[in-house]
């Protein structure tokens, strides 16, 4: 099993420590780096910018929001990306959330699984160069319709580095996750479960099979951001980790679509992550901290002394995950590596 280095959101700034920790996961031999974008900083800027300093680690976006830019500026940045780090750049995308996607971008949320497969049809067509981009779709038309007349289908000026550049999805729900497979190089799962690895691998393999599928189990890659935190105290560690758990279960989407409180619904936590959902949308956020329990961190988490870690990392490593994403300072990735290598 592969690892790597989320950088994760920036909260009021940038993080401190980005770049010595980004040179220190290449330095311990990890396999990439990854940043990410919300409603604040972007993914692909921090990752030009600290990936300058790198030179054999790939670097990748987790994830890249597609209501945040057209297909064919996804597509540019890519190429664009790839030709200044050598050809080391991995495009993840994912298609957020209506109260995002609304709310932030003032987008439409219809229909994420043929929006999806529409927009990364155009990402690699821009990418490939083969002949000038055209589409007809229900959500992406090139040229557009109904407008001018005078649009014509137009070729990227810049040849690629790659004419193929690896494309993740970041999916939780089934249907997403075959999307994925079918479609993708790669899946970015968030708040993944050794207990739900029958069931991602069933949408997976679904995916797999599915006429004109890329790849199979073989040679795809499933790349999961996984907390480790190496500590004697169990009950310690996972407090550092539900405060996070508990704005994603209960804050991060609206009460009727969450599908972060949906992933541990489907893991058998229905009832905590209801309560949670309800006592941090009314407010009360630090009941809706208590409210989790420490198994929940555990089943979704790597924590506590090294020995427990290599015990529990021998579970995930029969699971469909082949890289396990890590966060912290340099210090922290100093002190993690070698209880998982």
């Amino acid at each position: 099993m592969k690892l790597g280095y989320h950088i994760g959101y920036w909260s009021s700034g940038p993080p401190e420590g980005a770049l010595d920790a980004i040179t220190t996961a290449e330095e311990l031999g990890f396999d990439s780096v990854w940043t990410a974008e919300g409603y604040g900083s972007d993914a692909f800027t921090p990752l030009a910018w600290w990936g300058s300093a790198t030179s054999r680690i790939k670097l990748g976006t987790n994830i890249v929001q597609m209501s945040a830019r057209t297909p064919t500026a996804v597509g540019m940045s890519a190429m664009t990306l790839d030709h200044l780090s050598g050809g080391r750049f991995v495009l993840g995308l994912g298609a957020s959330g209506p109260q995002v996607v609304e709310g932030w971008y003032g987008q439409p949320y219809p229909k994420p699984l043929a929006r999806t497969r529409e927009y990364v049809d155009i990402v690699r067509k821009v990418v490939a160069r083969k002949e000038p981009v055209t589409a007809d779709g229900d959500f992406f038309q090139l040229p557009l319709q109904g407008g001018t007349g005078l649009g014509k289908p137009l070729k990227a000026t810049v040849h690629p580095l790659r004419e193929e550049i690896p494309i993740y999805l970041a999916a939780e729900g089934p249907k997403n996750v075959a999307l994925s497979a079918e479609i993708c190089d790669g899946w970015l799962p968030l708040f993944f479960s050794p207990k739900s690895d029958a069931f991602y691998r069933a949408a997976l393999e679904e995916g797999f099979a599915r006429p004109g599928a890329r790849h199979t189990a073989a040679d795809f890659e499933v790349a999961a951001s996984v907390p480790v935190i190496v500590h004697d105290d169990v009950e310690e560690a996972a407090g550092f980790i539900k405060p996070a758990l508990a704005l994603y279960i209960g804050g991060m989407g609206a009460k009727s679509v969450n599908f972060h409180h949906d992933v541990f619904a489907r893991m058998g936590y229905e009832d905590v992550a209801d309560k949670v959902q309800d006592l941090y949308l009314a407010g009360r956020k630090e009941e809706a901290v208590a409210a989790i329990p420490t198994s929940l961190v555990e089943d979704t988490s790597l924590i506590g002394p090294a020995e427990k870690i290599r015990e529990e990392l021998a579970v995930w490593e029969k699971t469909v995950v082949t890289t396990l994403l890590l966060r912290g300072d340099a210090a922290t990735l100093r002190k993690v590596a070698p209880v998982l290598s």
